[in-house]
Protein backbone atom coordinates (compact mmCIF):
# COMPACT_ATOMS: atom_id res chain seq x y z
CA UNK A 1 0.00 0.00 0.00
CA UNK A 2 1.23 3.43 -0.82
CA UNK A 3 1.65 5.86 2.05
CA UNK A 4 -0.66 8.85 1.99
CA UNK A 5 0.15 12.28 3.28
CA UNK A 6 -2.13 12.92 6.31
CA UNK A 7 -2.84 16.50 5.19
CA UNK A 8 -3.84 15.35 1.72
CA UNK A 9 -6.04 12.68 3.28
CA UNK A 10 -7.85 15.28 5.43
CA UNK A 11 -8.37 17.50 2.37
CA UNK A 12 -9.86 14.57 0.46
CA UNK A 13 -12.13 13.69 3.36
CA UNK A 14 -13.38 17.27 3.55
CA UNK A 15 -13.98 17.32 -0.21
CA UNK A 16 -16.00 14.10 -0.02
CA UNK A 17 -17.93 15.29 3.04
CA UNK A 18 -18.97 18.44 1.19
CA UNK A 19 -20.55 16.24 -1.52
CA UNK A 20 -22.85 14.52 0.98
CA UNK A 21 -26.51 15.54 0.89
CA UNK A 22 -27.48 15.90 4.54
CA UNK A 23 -31.16 15.49 5.49
CA UNK A 24 -33.08 18.41 6.90
CA UNK A 25 -34.35 18.43 10.46
CA UNK A 26 -37.89 17.76 9.20
CA UNK A 27 -36.76 14.79 7.05
CA UNK A 28 -34.93 13.34 10.04
CA UNK A 29 -37.97 13.74 12.30
CA UNK A 30 -40.33 12.15 9.75
CA UNK A 31 -37.97 9.22 9.15
CA UNK A 32 -37.55 8.68 12.89
CA UNK A 33 -41.32 8.67 13.39
CA UNK A 34 -41.71 6.16 10.55
CA UNK A 35 -39.12 3.88 12.18
CA UNK A 36 -40.98 4.00 15.52
CA UNK A 37 -44.30 3.22 13.81
CA UNK A 38 -42.79 0.26 11.95
CA UNK A 39 -41.21 -1.04 15.19
CA UNK A 40 -44.60 -0.80 16.90
CA UNK A 41 -46.32 -2.65 14.04
CA UNK A 42 -43.64 -5.35 13.94
CA UNK A 43 -43.73 -5.85 17.72
CA UNK A 44 -47.52 -6.24 17.70
CA UNK A 45 -47.30 -8.69 14.79
CA UNK A 46 -44.67 -10.83 16.52
CA UNK A 47 -46.58 -10.71 19.82
CA UNK A 48 -49.71 -12.01 18.09
CA UNK A 49 -47.75 -14.62 16.11
CA UNK A 50 -46.05 -15.83 19.30
CA UNK A 51 -49.36 -16.04 21.17
CA UNK A 52 -50.99 -17.93 18.29
CA UNK A 53 -48.11 -20.42 18.05
CA UNK A 54 -48.09 -20.86 21.83
CA UNK A 55 -51.82 -21.55 21.83
CA UNK A 56 -51.53 -23.94 18.88
CA UNK A 57 -48.65 -25.94 20.35
CA UNK A 58 -50.38 -26.04 23.73
CA UNK A 59 -53.55 -27.37 22.12
CA UNK A 60 -51.61 -29.90 20.06
CA UNK A 61 -49.67 -31.26 23.04
CA UNK A 62 -52.58 -30.95 25.47
CA UNK A 63 -50.72 -28.76 27.94
CA UNK A 64 -51.37 -25.32 29.28
CA UNK A 65 -54.59 -23.53 30.02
Amino acid sequence: MAKTNPFKFIQEVRAETSKVTWPTRKETAVTTAMVFVMVLIASIFFLLADQLMSWGIGALLGVGG
